[in-house]
């Protein structure tokens, strides 16, 4: 039973005192340098729904001989209640994780993540033809493995079970590429997370070919070698179903002459930190949520009529985009622009409205507006300490809360005329 135990959970770890630890309240398990020989501090783990191993590497193991459970073994993996594994800063020798995987498939994990983590050798996956597994969420962090060119046929092998992924992530991994027919293999995934990685604009065409990645709906392309607008328009034309897209910290370029259409499902854009000055077009058509964010732009002169939320903060506006331009809006993000002022006419409307460390001149109009938003908690957690006062010098620095609006302040002329008409009325009656 041990023995099963331990090529379940992937431990091989270098000669040392074994340690793990179980938060009963959490139902979290982490375990060091674990060894054969500590079998008994791993079954404290078998409590626990997320089980974490750190340190060592499993070399040692690969001509370990493992034989097929017998139906009590299978009973006893079947009720574990762990559904996550986390296996970090391990030598991963590729032979002995197939045989590993094949244990999974009699448990009820949900979830299997490696940070870094090493990959080495090459496996023997025909033991995992047609095998199903459990998992439906994939994650690799800072990994490092022999490229992925030329071994479509090992994932062809896995479509059993990678046929039914649905999340998958390879992210801070150095990937230049994914063959296109790697991507067909994940028929059913839903997110692909490829952020921190090295895909440029020539490599996405090859990854989203026709047939591959048919289902998906989340793609986040964050911190990579981007450039082209347009290039990544065509690269992901024939996602049909994507909805969320993210491209942030990538460097964009706008093309000229770009007729690209986005793919009709995209709802949720994320092009913050991408270095614009001002906003690319076409955009997607339907599109409902807009990150730009983080980037050097003056003004927003774009009008979606399906735009709910736009995130605008830490630009260089001088101004609020026309609210006229989107019908549907109820989130505006505009912390961290130039802005002197607020339309607070046109915005009061909103369900969730930021404009934080903006330098505003506290003018009456202008205090008084901001107050107004605050009073009815449209401005969210940056008021009050987040509002200062630019201008006037006698408010320089002041809180925009602790500037007085009242009609005897802000009009003093207005209220101080009628008052001398009536003492000169009332001299000229007197007389």
């Amino acid at each position: 039973m041990s023995v099963a135990l331990l090529l379940l959970l992937g431990l091989g770890f270098v000669e040392a005192e074994g340690r793990c630890l179980f938060n009963r309240t959490q139902e979290y398990c982490v375990c060091y340098h674990l060894s054969q020989e500590t079998i008994s501090s791993i079954i404290q783990c078998l409590g626990a729904s997320i089980v974490e191993f750190r340190g060592g590497e499993l070399e040692r193991y690969v001509a370990f001989p493992i034989s097929d459970l017998d139906p009590s073994a299978i009973e006893m993996l079947d009720s574990l209640v762990i559904r996550k594994i986390i296996l970090g800063d391990l030598l991963v020798p590729e032979i002995l994780l197939a045989r590993v995987l094949k244990f999974l498939s009699y448990t009820q994990v949900r979830w299997l993540v490696f940070e870094s983590c090493v990959f080495k050798g090459r496996g023997n996956w025909e033991e995992m033809a047609n095998q199903d597994l459990p998992v439906l969420s994939l994650r690799f962090h800072n990994v490092t493995s022999a490229s992925l060119m030329g071994r479509e046929h090992d994932f062809f092998l896995l479509s059993g079970w990678l046929g039914t992924l649905q999340e998958l992530a390879v992210t801070a991994s150095q990937v230049t590429s994914l063959p296109c027919g790697i991507g067909k293999v994940f028929s059913a995934l839903r997110s692909l997370d490829m952020a921190q990685n090295s895909l440029g604009d020539e490599s996405l065409v090859s990854t989203f070919c026709s047939g591959a990645f048919p289902q998906l709906q989340v793609l986040s392309l964050q911190r990579n070698h981007l450039r082209s607008y347009h290039s990544v328009c065509m690269s992901v034309q024939l996602l049909h179903g994507l909805q969320h897209l993210d491209l942030s910290q990538n460097k964009l370029m706008a093309d000229p002459s770009s007729s690209c259409q986005w793919p009709a499902s995209l709802r949720i854009f994320n092009l913050s930190d991408t270095g614009l000055d001002e906003v690319l077009t076409p955009l997607p058509p339907s599109l409902e949520v807009l990150d730009v964010s983080c980037n050097h732009l003056h003004a927003v002169d774009i009008s979606l009529r399906s735009l709910k939320k736009i995130f605008l903060s830490q630009n260089m506006l001088r101004a609020a985009p026309s609210i006229r331009n989107y019908p549907m809006l109820d989130t505006l993000h505009l912390d961290n622009n130039w802005m002197t002022e607020l339309p607070w006419d046109e915005v009061k409307h909103l369900q969730d409205l930021s404009a934080a460390d903006n330098p505003y001149d506290c003018s009456c109009a202008v205090a008084g507006g901001l107050q107004a938003l605050a009073a009815v908690g449209n401005l969210g957690q940056g008021w009050p300490q987040n509002y200062t006062c630019h201008s006037p010098p006698d408010y320089q620095g002041r809180l925009v809360e602790e500037v007085p609006v009242s009609v005897l302040w802000c009009n003093s002329a207005a209220v101080i005329a009628p008052i001398c008409v009536v003492l000169a009325l009332l001299v000229v009656v007197g007389a």
